[in-house]
């Protein structure tokens, strides 16, 4: 049986991949080690809130002091040592075969006499006999073939060194002769070190020093804000941190993890949820796509200043509101600003003041960023954002201490770096976001209405009548959109290009002919009406040499639609040819978005108001009518979220527009002659 998805089954099988991606990515990126995520330093102030015992913990002493305690417990100790007689028989063997030690004044007799003595002794390697005298080992144990350990002092045993020095010393000739004899080729250590005995013991010895030198009780005050760490407090919180390890050593992790990828999947829920319900025309993969990059980029910059222990406040958590404030609207800015401030605060520290801070930042980034027109308004921006921090920083910390002296002054510096950080990356980002998901932000449309670009330069120059028809559209549709709350911005620059492919051949059109001449009246009516609908494929072709933004080009394509040449058609009917339509039809598209439908209609009502020979409220009001009326008869807006009610708003708006274009003008009096 095969399995058949619809083109919608098949989008939600994608946005549920998406979502649980974004909570596993999420979920990767918590540090999930730093249980205990304060940084402190001995010797340097504590830049947290008062700290209290939670719970009762030991207090652990400093690897430092346990090494001392193990130092000292050395001269206590006593090492192991085998003796190997093997080692004897072997050299006085040795000797016995020897004909250079001589015989004369009983050496060799001697010889044999003493090296039994040295080597009964004992005789250690001399690394060994230094080692032991640097730790201040006093005695060894010893045993033979007896297997019976017993004590010898340390200063007693031979090394090769000193039993040669021995030797030759109380030797019956001269200490000069002797040495010539190389006694040093019979004396070699005989003390094996047993390690199994020698560790043992130690152990026993180790075994008394205890790892924690006292207990801290709960609720008992460890340190408060501002307070420089001291010896004894750094050892409770390294204790205290020491303790939060083992605890999460000990619990259950995956519980752990079950909770937090619960929290990070509902939090994220809530957000999804806003969009399908408020905001149903923001779905798209691409806009998914985006929201989830906001998202983990924000996430990500907090876990990585927690991971190394850098403060969290530098992190610029309004950036987000900002960038999609600029792209979309306030309430989705700030909606999706506060989850995800509410993900981060799971594992930052002092979370109740970082959701003071950045929630707050949040609204003053909204409500200082209406509409991004003017480059100061982002200056402004992290102005507002900077006094938010620094006056709710300072409150908070007179609240929680009854006190200025605990402000710490370094975290102005924080909030400096968040707000320069506001300044210069939203450029950045505008620019790379507009590149990849083809987004349109109100600094780049100033930019594309600015007439003094070299595109619109060449429009005036080449077809100047043409250019003018374009700057009447765009106030005509700049008006429109804002009474129907569009995007005025877009539907003004929109306007501007949308007959940029007049260029190719301005001469064809009656705004650009001066001298009552038109080629077009030579050709017949269906090449006419071709060479006319050129205009639209052309002006497409010069928009993407230019780079200009898709959503530019969709009202190059959208002003005409699919609609008829009207006069090349009409006129071929009253004449009574047998025509093709589709040979006088554009072959654009329909109207997607509400800008584009009020560009197609100020387009085709600005044109047709320059055939009028008498301008009067009545003229002007059936021309509207019967022009807008007329593309929704032809179906020009099935595809545009534009109501009938905003219609009729346009309607009202290009009427009294067109008005105030064409009122009439008093006549000046001519100066009569004296």
């Amino acid at each position: 049986m095969k399995l058949k998805f619809s083109k919608n089954n098949l989008q939600k099988i994608i946005y549920s991949l998406l979502f649980a991606g974004t909570v596993f990515v999420v979920f990767q990126m918590f540090p999930h080690s730093a249980l205990f995520n304060m940084h402190y330093e001995l010797g340097k102030p504590w830049g947290y809130e008062l700290l209290t015992a939670p719970f009762d913990f030991p207090i652990y002493k400093t690897d430092e002091e346990l090494a001392a305690e193990k130092d000292s417990l050395k001269r206590f100790y006593s090492p192991y040592y085998v003796v190997v007689s093997q080692k004897l028989q072997n050299q006085l063997a040795k000797l016995d075969y020897d004909n250079t030690i001589p015989s004369e004044n009983g050496v060799k007799p001697y010889l044999e006499r003493t090296l039994q003595n040295v080597y009964e002794q004992g005789i250690i390697d001399a690394k060994s006999y230094d080692e032991l005298n640097k730790s201040n080992v006093k005695e060894i144990f010893l045993s033979d073939s007896t297997k019976i350990w017993y004590k010898k002092p340390l200063k007693d045993l031979y090394t090769v060194s000193s039993a040669c020095d021995f030797i030759c010393k109380h030797a019956p000739i001269s200490y000069e002769e002797m040495s010539d004899l190389n006694i040093n080729r019979y004396l070699i250590d005989n003390l094996a070190f047993d390690k199994t005995k020698s560790e043992s013991a130690l152990y026993d010895l180790q075994k008394n020093i205890f790892p924690t030198s006292g207990m801290v009780q709960a609720g008992e005050r460890i340190i408060d804000k501002g307070e420089v760490v001291k010896y004894e407090q750094f050892k409770m919180i390294n204790s205290l941190e020491r303790e939060y390890r083992a605890d999460a050593n000990d619990k259950n992790n995956n519980l752990v993890m079950l909770g937090e990828i619960l929290l990070i999947a509902g939090l994220l829920f809530l957000f999804s949820l806003y969009i399908y319900l408020f905001r149903p025309e923001f779905i798209s993969i691409k806009n998914v796509l985006f929201f989830i990059l906001m998202i983990i980029l924000i996430v990500g910059s907090a876990s990585l200043t927690v991971k190394y222990s850098i403060n969290v406040n530098i992190v610029p958590f309004a950036l987000l509101a900002f960038i999609i404030r600029i792209f979309f609207d306030s309430r989705t800015a700030l909606f999706a600003h506060i989850i995800t401030i509410l993900i981060v605060s799971l594992f930052v520290p002092s979370p109740y003041l970082f959701l003071l801070l950045h929630i707050s930042a949040g609204m003053v980034a909204v409500s200082s960023l209406k509409q991004l027109t003017h480059r100061s308004q982002l200056l402004k921006g992290a102005v507002f954002i900077f006094i938010n921090y620094s006056l709710a920083y300072l409150c908070f910390t007179l609240i929680d201490t009854g006190s200025l002296g605990n402000i710490h002054w370094k975290q102005f510096l924080y909030f400096t770096e968040n707000a320069l950080f506001l300044l210069f990356l939203p450029y950045i980002l505008i620019y790379i976001f507009e590149k990849i998901f083809g987004y349109l932000s109100d600094i780049t449309l100033i930019e594309l209405s600015n007439i003094n670009n070299k595109l619109l330069m060449d429009f005036s120059m080449k077809a100047p009548g043409s250019f003018q028809h374009v700057m009447q559209v765009s106030t005509l549709a700049a008006a429109a959109a804002s009474e129907i709350n569009a995007n005025m911005l877009l539907a003004r620059t929109g306007a501007l290009y949308h007959d940029i492919g007049k260029i190719k051949n301005p001469s064809i059109f009656t705004e650009n002919q001066h001298n009552g001449i038109n080629p077009l009246d030579k050709k017949s009516l269906e090449d006419a009406a071709q060479i006319i609908i050129a205009h639209v494929a052309d002006g497409v072709k010069i928009a993407e040499s230019y780079g200009l933004p898709s959503k530019i080009i969709a009202f190059i394509k959208s002003h005409h639609a699919k609609s008829v040449t009207r006069y090349f058609y009409n006129t071929a009917i009253n004449n009574g040819e047998e025509i093709d339509i589709a040979k006088f039809r554009y072959n654009g598209q329909l109207p997607s978005t509400k800008e584009e439908s009020i560009v197609m209609m100020a387009d085709a009502v600005e044109a047709a108001s320059h055939s009028l020979k008498v301008y009067n409220e009545e003229i002007i009001d059936t021309l509207v009518e019967t022009i807008i009326n007329t593309q929704i008869a032809d179906h020009s807006f099935k595809n545009a979220p534009i109501t009938f009610r905003d219609v009729e708003r346009v309607k009202r708006v290009l009427k009294a527009k067109l008005l105030n274009i064409y009122h009439t003008r008093i006549s000046y009096p001519e100066l009569e002659k004296k």
